[in-house]
């Protein structure tokens, strides 16, 4: 039996360890129930906005599903975002906030290339992950160990974007000898027109007009009338949305019919942009990244759209959403994943795992080379054809865009020249 002096230490040791508990366990348990907070900027306004809005509520429906399903690691995910007005001067403010003052657990990337080229720099400096969403090429100049890219453009990703379309425009008979390229003087235009030059060059063919224009350009009449002096057979355009729309109509308006035009055009993948044009846009072939046909509805993408058109009318956004919701919920896919993977909400430890890692996803299997790109391209090229009206439903079955390459996604068939598919 113990001794009455040896009791009444033990129940001093057992009355220290109580006091001790009772401040650490309530602690643990109010951890465990904070949320994993999840930070970034996103186009909410400006000219990148319609795909920024549509990525932002395929954002949310992930939050909710994980959330649905008992959270990560046992804890909620909450979303923490700011309107980065579609320009890159705001991004050093709101990553610097996200870090810094909300010191949210991650912060992954805005839509698009102009918007994470600035971010990248403070990324690095402070050591963080960093999934970044439809950025092109942007780590070929910073070579950063934890940057990983969500978009199908493969370990190349400045040719990818018009790979398909030189791959098209050389099989036809004859081939075409001469090409013009036109880009917007910003981060997609510049690393697509680089792209695209590098690919006329393995195709041997001879550039005869290769300019950039500013991207508050709003007259491109100046534009076309030069290019079709130049009498190049094809046209390559990297153009932003804006841009997009106002080359579309200037082409239709000056009657230029080269024998293929389009390649690098964002805005087209957007329905806003696509109800807009209408028959304008018939014969432009340009690059894609999804659309739903049989062969690219992959596990959970088609019940991501339909949750997505469910709430599209009262969000405001994209009414198909057949663009940039599958690849916004795809990136924080792989988070998620990594995360619950690993155990872990260390930078290191989660990047070291995605480097080595595949991850299902809407968008099939994802894995990521050496520069955090796709280890393989699934770029897709479109033509659109036999468009009658400027309704959504001209778009909603596909038949209207069809897809020409690669060969194992192939839809339909290139209707060859441009003014063959203008008729």
């Amino acid at each position: 039996m113990l001794g009455t002096l040896t009791r009444r230490r033990l129940v001093r040791r057992l009355a220290g360890v109580a006091a001790v508990a009772a401040v650490i366990i309530p602690a643990a348990l109010a951890r465990a129930a904070d949320p994993i907070t999840i930070g970034f900027g996103m186009a909410l306004t400006g000219p990148l906005a319609a795909n920024g809005k549509m990525s932002l509520l395929a954002m949310k429906i992930w939050e909710e599903d994980v959330n649905a399903k008992g959270g990560l690691l046992g804890r909620p995910v909450k979303l923490i975002y700011y309107d980065d007005q579609s320009s890159p001067s705001t991004i050093p403010n709101i990553y610097t906030k996200l870090l810094d003052v909300d010191k949210v657990d991650f912060a992954v990337s805005p839509y698009a290339s102009t918007q994470i080229a600035p971010a990248m720099p403070i990324m690095i400096q402070k050591k963080r992950l960093f999934m970044s969403l439809f950025g092109t090429g942007i780590n070929d100049e910073f070579g950063y160990d934890r940057y990983f890219s969500m978009i199908p453009t493969g370990q190349t990703p400045k040719p990818a974007f018009t790979k398909g379309y030189f791959n098209v425009a050389m099989a036809q008979n004859p081939k075409p000898q001469t090409i013009a390229i036109v880009a917007a003087d910003a981060e997609f235009g510049r690393n697509a027109s680089d792209g695209a030059r590098e690919n006329a060059k393995k195709a041997g063919l001879k550039i005869v007009y290769d300019k950039t224009y500013p991207p508050n350009t709003t007259d491109f009449t100046p534009i076309v009338r030069a290019i079709q002096a130049a009498n190049p057979d094809v046209v390559v355009i990297c153009s932003y949305p804006l841009d997009t729309v106002g080359l579309v109509k200037t082409i239709n308006e000056l009657g230029y019919k080269p024998k293929m035009i389009g390649g690098a055009m964002v805005g087209l993948q957007a329905t806003v942009f696509k109800t807009q044009l209408g028959p304008l846009l018939n014969g432009i072939v340009n690059y894609e990244t999804w659309i739903p046909t049989p062969k690219l509805q992959f596990p959970g993408s088609m019940d991501l759209i339909k949750k997505y058109q469910a709430r599209a009318a009262a969000e405001g956004v994209d009414p198909l959403g057949y663009y940039m919701p599958v690849w916004a919920y795809a990136y924080l896919q792989v988070l998620g994943q990594a995360i619950e993977e690993t155990k872990s909400l260390k930078d290191d430890v989660l990047a070291d795992h995605i480097r080595k890692t595949t991850f299902k996803t809407v968008v099939g299997d994802v894995q990521f080379g050496a520069k955090g790109e796709w280890t393989e391209d699934r770029m897709l090229l479109v033509q659109f054809q036999n468009i009658k009206g400027n309704s959504i439903d001209d778009f909603r079955d596909l038949s209207t865009e069809v897809i020409i390459d690669p060969p194992e996604y192939q839809s339909g068939k290139l209707i060859y020249p441009y003014a063959d598919a203008k008729k």
